[in-house]
C-alpha cells in the first residue's frame, strides 16, 4: 500500500518527494520513538536534512537556497510527516518567515538574513500568536513604538517554533492604534540576541514532542528602523497572504499523518486475530478502513488542487482554508478510527498509533483554528 503515490504530484517535483522519502526512511522513522520520549530538539537530524537538501530550499537561487515552489514544499511535507511530525515540524520551521522577508523586504534584508538560513548557516522563526489571543491577528497587543533609536518593541509572543533556537525571528506587532484593526500591524526581523529579548521553551507538550515552541517576552527591546519588513502598517496583509501559502503546507501534514494512521491500522488488522478470525475478515473492520481511505483520497486530492490554485493566485484564500481544515480533521477521523481497531494496545506508548492521535491534534489549531477557516470558507465561497 503506497498512499502516497506520485500519480496526482506534478511531474518537476517528484525528485525532491522521492529524497524526501528516502530521508525520512533512513533518519526520522527509526529516531521517531526516540525523540518523542525524551522531547529534545531533534540537531543532528535537521543538520542531515540540511545536507540532504530538504531545508530551508524554498528561498529563491538568488539567495542561495533552490527555490522550491509549493508544489515541492507540499510534497516533502507529505512524506516527512508519515515518518513522524514533531522531527518533520522542527525541519520545517527552520526557515519559518523567510517567505514573509523574501516577498516584502528588503534587498539589504534579503542578502543579510536569507542567504545565512538558506545555506544551513542559520535558523529563523515567525512570532505571531499571544498567550491570550490565537487566530485573532487584528487583536495582538504586543506593540512597537517608533523612537529616535528605531523601534521599541513590547510585549508576549507564545507558540513560536525556534524562540530559543533561532539566529533571528520575523515579528508581528501593534504600531498603530486606527479604526482600521487590519492597518495596525508591521513585521520587523529581530535578532534573538538584542538586549531586551528573552525566550524560554513552553512545557512539554502531549503530541509533536520532538518540535520545540517557546515563550518569547520583549522587554524594550529596541531594532533599527532597517529591520522594518515592507511598509509600517501592512503586517496583518503580509501575513494572510503568507498563511494560504502555509495552510496547503499544513494539508500536507494532514495528509502525511493520515497516511500513517491508515498503514499502521492496515497492518495491525491483518496481523491479530479474535474470536477464531483475523479482525481483517470482519464486515465492520472492512468498512471502517474503506471510510479511512475515502476520506483520505478526498483529502489528498483537494490538497494537491489546492496547491496549483494558490501557487497560481486564483482564489487562494478559499483553497488553502478548505485543504488546511479537511486534511487536518481527515487526520484526527483517521487516528481516531485506527485507535479503535487496535484495541487496548492502542494506548501503549510502543504502537505508532498512539503517537500519531496525539499529533493530529495539533495541526486542526495551529496556522489558524479550523473554526476560523470555516469563516474564510463560507465568506470566500459568494
Amino acid at each position: 500500500m503506497d498512499l502516497l503515490d506520485e500519480s496526482v504530484v506534478p511531474e518537476h517535483a517528484r525528485d525532491v518527494k522521492q529524497t524526501a522519502r528516502e530521508f525520512a526512511d533512513e533518519h526520522v522513522r527509526p529516531n521517531a520513538e526516540e525523540y518523542f520520549e525524551s522531547g529534545e530538539y531533534p540537531w543532528e537530524i535537521l543538520e542531515a536534512g540540511m545536507d540532504a537538501g530538504i531545508v530551508a530550499q524554498d528561498i529563491s537561487e538568488e539567495y542561495g537556497g533552490k527555490g522550491y515552489d509549493l508544489q515541492q514544499i507540499l510534497a516533502i511535507n507529505e512524506e516527512l510527516y508519515r515518518a513522524d511530525a514533531g522531527i518533520a515540524l522542527t525541519l520545517m520551521l527552520a526557515s519559518f518567515g523567510c517567505e514573509i522577508v523574501e516577498h516584502y523586504g528588503s534587498e539589504e534584508q534579503k542578502e543579510e538574513y536569507l542567504r545565512p538560513v538558506a545555506e544551513n548557516e542559520q535558523i529563523s522563526g515567525l512570532a505571531v500568536s499571544e498567550p491570550q489571543t490565537g487566530s485573532d491577528m487584528a487583536g495582538m497587543t504586543t506593540t512597537a513604538e517608533k523612537t529616535d533609536e528605531g523601534w521599541v518593541l513590547n510585549g508576549e509572543k507564545y507558540w513560536v517554533g525556534n524562540a530559543v533556537e533561532a539566529d533571528w525571528l520575523t515579528v508581528y506587532a501593534k504600531t498603530d492604534d486606527t479604526d482600521d484593526r487590519y492597518s495596525n500591524y508591521s513585521m520587523f526581523i529581530v535578532e534573538t540576541d538584542t538586549e531586551g529579548y528573552e525566550a524560554e521553551h513552553i512545557p512539554e507538550k502531549m503530541g509533536m514532542r520532538a518540535s520545540k515552541q517557546g515563550h518569547i517576552v520583549f522587554d524594550d527591546c529596541t531594532v533599527p528602523e532597517e529591520n522594518v519588513v515592507g511598509t509600517p502598517g501592512g503586517g496583518f496583509y503580509m501575513l494572510a497572504d503568507f498563511f494560504n501559502h502555509g495552510r496547503v503546507v499544513v494539508g500536507g501534514h494532514g495528509i502525511g499523518l493520515a497516511a500513517r494512521a491508515i498503514e499502521e491500522t492496515w497492518e495491525f488488522v491483518h496481523d491479530r486475530e479474535a474470536f477464531g478470525r483475523n479482525i481483517s475478515d470482519f464486515q465492520s473492520t472492512q468498512h471502517i478502513l474503506a471510510d479511512m481511505r475515502m476520506e483520505f483520497e478526498a483529502a489528498r486530492s483537494l490538497n494537491w488542487r489546492a496547491a496549483e490554485k494558490v501557487q497560481n493566485g486564483e482564489n487562494a484564500g478559499f483553497w488553502a482554508a478548505s485543504t488546511k481544515t479537511k486534511s487536518t480533521e481527515t487526520a484526527m477521523m483517521c487516528a481516531e478510527r485506527g485507535m479503535q481497531l487496535h484495541g487496548g494496545r492502542s494506548v501503549l506508548n510502543e504502537y505508532p498509533i498512539s503517537r500519531v492521535y496525539r499529533d493530529v491534534r495539533i495541526p486542526v489549531i495551529y496556522e489558524g483554528a479550523n473554526e476560523i477557516q470555516r469563516n474564510l470558507i463560507y465568506r470566500q465561497s459568494k
